[in-house]
């Protein structure tokens, strides 16, 4: 019966790894497209988002990003804006979400769908003009719609040699063949004791200034103190760590750390951000700024600065 087992769980392991290298490709192409997604969504948010505050208007809410196609990405604009002002700010907002794919922009009447403006980004990076400047939009509907160069395809993996596939397989084997020698003296030798091992040391954990946080078990030493977080201020504080001295948006922090949630209050950025500064006041090195209308940034300076 312990022959059968132990086979039985050798061959399941193989089946399981087989299929893991089968998916695991196409499981990260997914994800790929899935983040590539959310950064073209904050992007264009970010660009409608500023194009409003030059217009001095910090209260007309921003519609939501429409995805036309995989590559494709299109904003509603209901105010008047500045077009010369959109290849600037749709740039440094697809630096500052790391997209260095090409693009064409293009300005659409909604009603008709016609392409009133456009350009592509080398006549911005290389020819340093974009065509159709100097042309001020009046209020009504138009798409600022973006279409992204397709994402080059992962090169195909290369099969293995048949050679290798059967000195893995004989490999396999002897390890099966292993394994039942293993259980079966084991089934008649008596139990030995096993040494005690010593105990695993807590993860080192992401240092922060002065304090240490553990993002595992959700807690942080400062000053030599434990304090446990709650599971959102534990992502919250971990997204800062991450980026340390990095001014992060508003929509960026809402959509990394509430998204999950379905329903996105803006609102639970201050309260948690609020928490995390009490947490972290024993550290005069560690603070958290607010930028009035961008959003928060984590300043921690290093040992002896000013």
């Amino acid at each position: 019966m312990g022959k059968v087992v132990v086979g039985t769980v050798l061959l399941l392991s193989m089946l399981l790894f087989a299929q893991f290298v089968r998916l695991a490709p196409e499981d990260n192409r997914r994800e790929d497209r899935r983040q590539f997604a959310q950064k073209a969504d904050l992007a264009l948010r970010r660009t409608a988002h500023h194009l409003l505050l030059e217009r001095g208007d910090s209260t007309t809410l921003i519609p939501p990003v429409r995805h036309v196609s995989a590559t494709t990405y299109s904003i509603q604009l209901e105010e008047s804006f500045d077009y010369d002002r959109i290849p600037a700010l749709l740039q440094e907002s697809l630096t500052l979400h790391r997209l260095s794919v090409g693009y064409n922009v293009a300005v659409l009447d909604c009603e008709k769908g016609e392409v009133q403006l456009g350009y592509n980004i080398l006549d911005f990076t290389e020819a340093g003009k974009v065509p159709c400047t100097g042309r001020q939009q009046a209020g009504g509907c138009h798409l600022l719609q973006v279409t992204f160069a397709a994402p080059e395809a992962a090169p195909a993996p290369t099969p293995a040699p048949v050679g290798m596939w059967w000195a893995g397989t004989l490999g396999f084997l002897l390890a099966s063949v292993g394994g039942l020698v293993w259980y079966r003296s084991t089934r008649t030798k008596s139990p030995a004791t096993a040494p005690a091992l010593p105990d695993k040391e807590r993860p080192a954990g992401i240092p922060i200034g002065q304090i240490l946080f553990h993002p595992a078990d959700q807690s942080m030493e400062v000053a030599g103190t434990r304090q446990s977080l709650t599971y959102r201020e534990a992502k919250l504080l971990h997204l800062f760590a991450i980026h340390p001295n990095q001014l992060l948006e508003r929509d960026f922090i809402l959509k990394s750390v509430w998204e999950d949630e379905g329903v996105i209050v803006g609102r639970s950025v201050d309260v948690f951000v609020s928490r995390l500064r009490k947490l972290l006041q024993p550290d005069s090195s560690v603070r958290l700024v607010a930028v009035h209308g961008v959003g928060y940034r984590l300043e921690v300076r290093a040992e002896g600065e000013v």
